[in-house]
């Protein structure tokens, strides 16, 4: 059996704060739609940071860093990843829209597109909609989203977390992105 061992931090060659802010962006907005757990927020900066997401559009009561429940799972992503507020879903799509994003919300609807069937398209940006914990994305959202994407779930429950969500849909249009189909 071949041993792995380890990596220590500072082998992992990281980049700054300072080098994250100038580096090349991946074309995925993330818009969080009344998300209430501060530690949901804090693990999407985080997941963000790992993919150089875009940006963050914090929306109604998401709440927005400094926070210290925000840092506790961002560990420092906060600092890294650019954030907006809008006070309302239907105000955030259309300032997205205007720049040109393709609008898709997370969430389970009639019509929606299976995650591994959803494609990216080179030179297009995405805004990704996820939802309140309880409630799901906004169904005034759903109506306005050019998509709606659906994790394929096989279990007795009927949704992830949506920190989860966030980092499985991000990380699939990242590879598509990054790596192609």
């Amino acid at each position: 059996m071949e041993q792995h061992r380890k990596l220590q931090i500072e082998e992992m060659n990281r980049i700054s704060v300072e080098q994250f802010k100038a580096a090349p962006k991946t074309p995925i907005i993330i818009v969080l739609d009344n998300v209430r757990s501060l530690n949901n927020v804090g693990s999407i900066f985080r997941t963000c940071d790992a993919l150089r997401a875009e940006r963050i559009v914090l929306v109604g009561i998401t709440s927005p860093p400094p926070h210290p429940e925000i840092h506790k799972t961002a560990l420092g992503a906060e600092f890294s990843v650019e954030w907006q507020q809008a006070e309302n879903i239907l105000s955030a799509i259309e300032n997205l829209r205007a720049e040109g994003c393709v609008i898709c919300s997370v969430e389970q609807a009639e019509g929606s597109v299976s995650l591994p069937d959803f494609r990216v398209e080179d030179g297009k940006k995405y805004a990704l909609i996820l939802g309140n914990e309880v409630k799901g994305v906004q169904q005034q959202a759903v109506d306005a989203s050019d998509y709606c994407i659906e994790i394929p779930q096989f279990g007795t429950k009927h949704s992830f977390n949506v920190a989860v969500t966030a980092g499985i849909v991000m990380w699939e249009l990242f590879r598509q992105l990054k790596f192609g189909r």
